[in-house]
């Protein structure tokens, strides 16, 4: 089953029925241990067991599907709950978090600490902006006994009893979640794992390497995130804004119709025709005690009226003609005079005038934040005697405010998570894993080995992306450009290789040409190139060089070895196959062909792209006659200011002077041309080179053997040679040195 749903690269029905009965079972669970727990009496919520258990087998969508759904159909009966949806949607996240590569037993205590985390911690700090100071509900009771015995501060006290109750909650949440997986086929938690595919689907492996794709500033999928995540922000908290601002409003308008209705009252209570007997003779005038236990009635019906009395407002004072009595101020008796409160004093000339007052809002340390209302009082003559009173505490209002934003937030969590849970699984399948898929194949195409990139683009036709969008013909695209780029490639590699092959070749010839026409050499320049191989081989072995003896620089010393004496060729034949002596002259011209041969090679590279193998040719060229101390030609370099190509050279070259055959000499052993090289040491050779040398005596002496010790000389230098050996140097003998002139 698991099988097709991939093969298809989408949501099979099938699966969507059981994520749906997974979800039925998950909100079934929640409800039924919730209500379970509750008329048990137990210390426990209960109520994010089928949410823990969903988001393990399903992930995190089901995870958010189940717990929003639990608490909506908790605040049928508890209206409350609904709030708390974003602590059950967070736990579904972090549990899906943790099973992401299933319900491992390492992860169940860490687990259980961080779902308490969020319900315990989190969830108190909602409740005290929700409720304050919980005085009922499970961690009430514990929350009183902290705050009396251990912690004076009632919101760390309210804290500390939340997340000890909800430490217990989730440890048994996680474990019934943990049971209740095991009694599931691991084959249906396969299935129930979403899938969205629009390609041929990844396995673990493959997505684990492609998503540690690295980029230079952000991933495109953490860019999709940003904006999504701050574009629902963004209406979030404008929408916030806007109804907490219409709500303070709101509020503030009812209180003050509130208040409005409260002034009316007084005043239509109030005889205006009796201010002045009410100002001179207080309770003892007619009719004031009836109207003033109306208007106390009507005082202590509200908790939202503070105040509530009736001034004169004259040039001298505020005459009192009623004032109700408060728990934290004594009311004062009628026809007391007082002076003018702070909001009065503000507009006095108004109050004196009799005119319409605007309400006011003040805010004082003794009284908080207060709404006042004033409405004049007139008599039949139209004179304003007093005003009606009331002032209306408004310090409710702020914490209804805060209560409304708490409750605006933790909705809009639960919908903001859900919302990014939706988001990251159509980024992800839509567009991020399909991107990906290319960009890994793209990035084997282009550094690793033919067959890699073979199978690599292999594995690009195959992925058979289908996302319906511009992502698929781009994928169509790029499909066919690889593998047209790769046939390209591929030809253009053969043909490089077999001009690289022919090329070589040439210079082989070349270099051949060269050597024929010296007699006596043979294959001096093939075995040289082996001496040579062999004495790099060693130095790396040996750990000498590392950084410079790669493979590339071996193989290109190797491969430029047999044109060292390409010079040879502006050297004339007569000195070139000269039987006796050369004098100092011949001897000059015969030392000329290392320059000669640099010049050649230095040439040949201007007129060509990539100069590979012949760098290393003209520098062997110019320097593999150089000694290491000093004496040598054409620069008299020493130590290591001579190229390490050609002190190797330089060893290979006079060892296999030495041990073939000349038509001034015959010969020597392996073992005498191996002493005088281990005594050329420090002065001709670099130590380092014939200490390499040196222990690779068996292979050396297979290639001695493989050549033979003779050259193929022609039938009249062969009688020469036969005449006892002449001690005459040549420019090719171990000493090197100019002979004197006979």
């Amino acid at each position: 089953m698991t099988e097709n749903i991939l093969r298809r690269g989408k949501i099979g029905t099938r699966q969507v029925i059981e994520i749906i009965v997974l979800c039925v079972i998950g909100i079934a669970v929640n409800i039924g241990l919730s209500t379970l727990s509750g008329n048990l009496g137990l210390p426990f919520y209960l109520d994010a067991v089928g949410t823990v258990f969903a988001a393990a087998i399903g992930g995190p969508f089901p995870g958010v599907i189940v717990g929003l759904i639990t608490n909506l159909l908790k605040s049928i009966s508890d209206w409350p709950s609904i709030y708390y949806g974003t602590l059950n949607v967070m736990i579904a996240v972090a549990t899906a978090i943790f099973t992401r590569d299933g319900f491992k037993k390492r992860y169940i205590l860490p687990m259980i600490f961080v779902l308490a985390a969020i319900g315990g911690l989190l969830g108190s700090i909602m409740t005290w902006f929700l409720f304050g100071f919980a005085g009922e509900g499970i961690s009430a009771d514990l929350a009183t006994w902290i705050h009396a015995h251990m912690f004076k501060n009632t919101f760390v006290a309210q804290m500390s009893a939340d997340f000890c109750i909800d430490l217990g909650d989730k440890a048994i949440s996680v474990i019934l979640a943990f049971l209740g997986m095991l009694l599931v086929p691991k084959s249906v938690v396969e299935e129930l794992r979403i899938h969205g595919w629009r390609q041929r689907p990844l396995d673990f492996s493959e997505l684990r390497t492609i998503n540690r794709t690295h980029v230079r500033q952000m991933s495109l999928r953490t860019k999709l995130l940003f904006l999504v995540s701050t574009a629902v922000t963004i209406i979030a908290v404008v929408s916030i804004a806007i109804g907490y601002y219409l709500f303070r409003e709101t509020t503030i308008k009812d209180h003050t119709e509130f208040a409005r209705g409260i002034v009316e009252y007084q005043r239509e209570r109030i005889d205006p025709e009796m201010i002045d007997t009410y100002l001179v003779y207080g309770r003892a005038a007619p009719g004031y005690t009836d109207i003033e236990e109306h208007l106390k009635e009507t005082f202590e019906c509200s908790d939202n009226i503070q105040f509530m009395y009736v001034y004169a407002i004259r040039e001298d004072g505020c005459h009192v003609v009623f004032d109700m009595d408060t728990e934290e101020v004594k009311a004062n008796d009628p026809g007391i005079v007082i002076h003018y409160p702070e909001d009065i004093a503000k507009n006095i000339d108004i109050f004196l005038a009799g005119q319409e007052v605007e309400p006011t809002i003040s805010n004082d340390t003794r009284f908080g934040w207060v709404l006042s209302i004033y409405e004049p009082v007139y008599n039949k003559e139209g004179k304003c005697v007093c005003y009606s009173c009331v002032d209306i505490s408004m310090n409710q209002l702020n914490d209804i405010s805060h209560a409304y934003l708490a409750k605006e937030i933790s909705l809009f969590l639960g919908i903001f998570i859900m919302v990014l849970c939706v988001g990251v699984w159509l980024a992800d399948y839509h567009i991020i894993y399909p991107l990906n898929s290319m960009s890994h194949g793209a990035s084997v195409f282009a550094f690793n080995s033919t067959a890699e990139r073979n199978a690599s683009v292999e594995r690009i036709k195959s992925l058979d992306i289908r996302t319906g969008d511009e992502i698929e013909n781009l994928y169509f695209a790029y499909s066919q450009t690889t593998e047209e780029s790769m046939q390209y490639l591929t030809d253009i590699r053969r043909k490089s290789k077999q001009i690289d092959k022919m090329q070589g070749g040439l210079l082989m010839v070349l270099a051949d040409i060269i050597e024929s026409r010296d007699q006596c050499t043979g294959d001096h320049i093939r075995k040289t190139a082996a001496y040579t191989k062999i004495i790099l081989d060693q130095l790396r072995a040996k750990g000498e060089f590392k950084e410079l003896l790669t493979d590339e620089y071996i193989s290109n010393v190797v491969r430029a070895a047999p044109l060292h004496d390409i010079g040879k060729i502006n050297v004339p034949d007569a000195i070139l196959n000269k039987e006796t002596k050369l004098d100092d002259q011949e001897y000059e011209i015969m030392k000329g062909h290392a320059k000669a041969g640099y010049e050649i090679i230095e040439k040949a590279i201007t007129n060509m792209d990539e100069s590979g193998y012949l760098y290393h040719a003209k520098i062997m060229a110019r320097y593999h006659h150089e000694k290491w101390d000093g004496s040598g030609y054409p620069d008299h370099l020493k130590g290591e200011e001579i190229p390490l190509s050609a002190r190797a050279m330089a060893v290979a070259d006079v060892f296999d002077a030495l041990t073939s055959r000349r038509s001034y000499k015959e010969p020597f052993t392996v073992e005498k041309a191996m002493s005088i090289i281990t005594e050329g040491a420090g002065k001709h050779f670099d130590p380092k080179i014939v200490e390499a040398f040196a222990s690779a005596q068996d292979e050396v002496r297979k290639i001695c053997e493989q050549f033979g010790d003779t050259t193929q000389i022609k039938e009249t230098v062969e009688n020469k040679c036969a005449e006892p050996a002449k001690t005459e140097q040549k420019e090719d003998s171990p000493e090197d040195t100019p002979p004197k002139a006979e």
